[in-house]
């Protein structure tokens, strides 16, 4: 018999089975975010490398324009989409195979004739963009699944770093690769990392998508219509009705995304201005520097999670969006060398951040929402970004970056503001009590158990207490 003062036998054999499961999902985790590093590698060596032979192959500027507002456009419509797709397929599939259509895609600019190359950009540009939004929503979407809900800051913030890793290997190689080896090479390059991780992806068993919609037990309404198909649309904004806190969160994250357009775009007119002859130094110094400070940012959040069992929170996307766009600003005040990059390294950090916790709160959605709230997100995102471009493309031959870049950013901490009144306001209507709490949930269409785990109706409680890693 087993001592009442301590685990009996199968107690002790249940825990220690949860440990191996929970080592062995790290594990698997930890190996399909290698793939997503290699491919993110890949995306960022190709959105140089492309933008440099559009260049060069029609000799126009505006060629350039075109190419990326065609893959923005593709980007918002598959952010459309996904939500649908994620209710008729698994995750597994979806991931797959936009990898493989990535691949695919560079292999026909490859080998695409001279007459046919112009067609061949815009086939890329279109494949490219989808794709990476439909394996980005897929992939958040379906953490929770996959390494469980206690887990899903450490896997955020993990998938995170290995982006910004790739993103510097990605930026800093792809001069090097097409001044040495050309194009063609770093195209097949470029083909070979998708290659790479689509293979990542099928040798793992990834959940998500498919058959994690029945896990969730919120609206029957919405859980019918997450998998009727024609009616992906309303489910995305029912996700984000459910839930109000969540969606000025979702419209933050776009005006973010309108903010860091004009950095993007200012950056090389302001480098210039420092050094005509050698502009690309300051720029690439600037975001390994961000990059330091993001990957820095990931290391503490891994580590506060695990020693505490809390989770940064919607509080720390919104204080985190307005010193990560302060910061942005601060960048073209024409401060010396070391405390710009000082104020690179705190951007960096602050956008970190902000990507952990806004992913982990969407996380905190049912499942048959969630798919759809991501997709709907980015969907925001591409169009933020997207609508920006050209505004601060046009306000740039008039005014200085600085001033660009302060409205720009200016706009997302303002907004920053509003999100942060808006929670503390939520936070202080909250029902004393746990039945109060969960009869809320009932009545925002949340499971029970996510009343206790996470409250993304009221803004709140990615900060909720959760089991130790």
């Amino acid at each position: 018999m087993g001592s009442a003062d301590g685990p009996t036998a199968d107690e002790t054999d249940g825990g220690s089975r949860k440990t191996r499961d929970t080592e062995v999902s790290e594990r698997r985790f930890r190996f399909l975010v290698a793939g997503y590093a290699v491919s993110s590698y890949g995306t960022f060596l190709n959105m140089v490398a492309l933008n440099l032979f559009v260049y060069e192959t029609t000799g126009r500027a505006l060629a350039m324009g075109l190419f990326m507002a065609v893959r923005l456009a593709s980007g918002f419509v598959a952010g459309l989409v996904v939500g649908g797709l994620l209710a008729r397929f698994s995750a597994k599939s979806i991931m797959l195979w936009a990898n493989v259509g990535q691949g695919a895609v560079m292999l026909v600019l490859i080998l695409a004739p001279d007459s046919l190359v112009t067609g061949a950009l815009m086939a890329v540009s279109v494949v490219i963009g989808a794709c990476g939004t439909l394996f980005m929503v897929a992939l958040r979407s379906s953490i929770p699944e996959m390494v469980g809900e206690d887990r899903r800051a450490w896997a955020n913030s993990l998938s995170i770093t290995g982006r910004s890793m790739a993103m510097v290997a990605g930026f800093a190689s792809a001069g090097v690769v097409v001044s040495l080896v050309g194009y063609t090479a770093a195209f097949l390059l470029d083909m070979a990392t998708f290659v790479i991780c689509a293979v990542t992806v099928a040798l793992l068993p990834i959940s998500g998508g498919k058959g994690a919609g029945s896990e969730a037990s919120g609206a029957g309404k919405g859980e019918k219509e997450a998998k009727s198909g024609p009616r992906w649309r309303p489910v995305a904004f029912l996700a984000l009705a459910a839930a109000p806190g969540l969606g000025l969160m979702v419209a933050l994250r776009g005006v973010d995304a309108f903010g860091s357009s004009s950095h993007n775009a200012a950056l090389p007119i302001y480098s210039t201005s420092l050094d005509a002859s050698n502009p690309a130094v300051f720029v690439s110094a600037f975001w390994c520097v961000w990059a330091l400070g993001n990957i820095g940012a990931q290391q503490v959040i891994q580590r506060y999670t695990q020693r505490t069992g809390k989770t940064v929170g919607a509080l720390g996307f919104g204080y985190g969006t307005v010193v990560m766009s302060a910061a942005f600003i601060a960048a073209f005040a024409g401060f010396p060398l070391a405390v710009t990059a000082v104020i690179a390294l705190i951007a960096g950090a602050a956008d970190g951040l902000t990507e952990v916790a806004y992913t982990s709160h969407l996380q905190t959605l049912p499942a048959t929402l969630r798919g759809h709230a991501f997709g709907l997100s980015a969907t925001f995102e591409n169009l933020g970004f997207g609508v920006g471009m050209i505004l601060v493309a046009a306000a740039l031959d008039r005014f200085s970056p600085l001033a660009v870049v302060g409205w720009s950013h200016g706009a997302a901490i303002v907004v920053a503001v509003v999100f942060l009144l808006r929670v503390a306001a939520l936070r202080r209507a909250e029902p004393a009590g746990p039945m109060g709490r969960a009869d809320d949930a009932g009545r925002a269409g949340l499971r029970k158990e996510e009343a206790v785990e996470g409250r993304p109706d009221r803004g709140d409680r990615d900060g909720a207490e959760v089991s130790r890693g």
